[in-house]
């Protein structure tokens, strides 16, 4: 068999699979994903360096369903969406929140995680709500909800709210006296000040309930759609319900459908 007569076998041997829904390992692609592991308990490095979490259990899931791959990358969340927007990644899963002002530059999948803003104060606060913050310094992650919040309530360009890279550098701050409280989504503040006894959590009825989704680049209704798929089928078994007991030990809520 001659060189071209081989390789023209070999393309119609792979379009074949292609058409029976079979694609060769070899010829499957590798979607990055970026997540920032310093999100415990939605993404972290364990002591061997792997990054591990609820959202890592989540992302993996849907692909295995979907019939894709992954790979993990750990991705500080200041930079996660420059990484997409360069095409360093294809999709973000680390506890990105779902908004407007997000949804006009990425598009996202239906919700996995429902969350909400929490408050982290010392033990003695007063503090019960979001406006008895008024006049005190304040920490949060840059770009995050709880910093989308603090701006809202005290002006974006408020002097008192503190900006950093990571959740455990505003509890850090926090439990080191730099910052009167910081605000972060529920589950990942929860945990935080779980290691500090001096801190207490403090939930205001008054936020609104969010959802976190996957993140694509706009228009990449392709893969949005793919991993939407893959969402729903771990939904509908039980996957999603198993995975959530293992992190948060309690029911998951019921999430909206599209």
């Amino acid at each position: 068999m001659t060189i071209r007569v081989r390789a023209l076998s070999c393309v119609l041997a792979v379009a074949a699979l292609a058409t029976a829904g079979v694609v060769p390992a070899a010829a499957q692609r590798t979607y990055v994903v970026g997540s920032s592991a310093t999100y415990p308990p939605f993404a972290y490095e364990n002591a061997q360096k792997q990054i591990v979490g609820f959202d890592v259990d989540v992302i993996n899931a849907i692909a295995a369903k979907a019939g894709i791959r992954v790979r993990l990358v750990n991705t500080p969340f200041v930079g996660i969406f420059a990484s997409l927007n360069n095409g360093d990644i294809d999709l973000v899963v680390s506890g990105v929140t779902i908004n407007e002002r997000r949804r006009q530059s990425y598009d996202f999948t239906t919700p996995y995680f429902e969350a909400r803003q929490l408050l982290a104060v010392p033990a003695s606060s007063t503090v019960t709500r979001l406006q008895d913050l008024a006049g005190k310094k304040i920490a949060v992650v840059t770009g995050s909800t709880g910093d989308d919040v603090a701006s809202k309530a005290f002006g974006k360009t408020s002097a008192n709210i503190r900006r950093f890279d990571t959740t455990p550098l505003i509890i850090a701050e926090l439990a080191n006296g730099g910052v009167d409280a910081a605000i972060g989504d529920n589950g990942v503040i929860a945990y935080r000040v779980r290691e500090h006894k001096t801190l207490k959590t403090v939930d205001d009825a008054s936020m609104a309930k969010e959802y976190f989704g996957i993140a694509v680049k706009q228009g990449n209704a392709a893969l949005r759609d793919t991993l939407n798929k893959g969402l729903a089928a771990i939904i509908a078994d039980g996957t999603y319900a198993t995975i959530y007991r293992t992190w948060f030990k309690s029911e998951p809520p019921t999430l909206p459908k599209p």
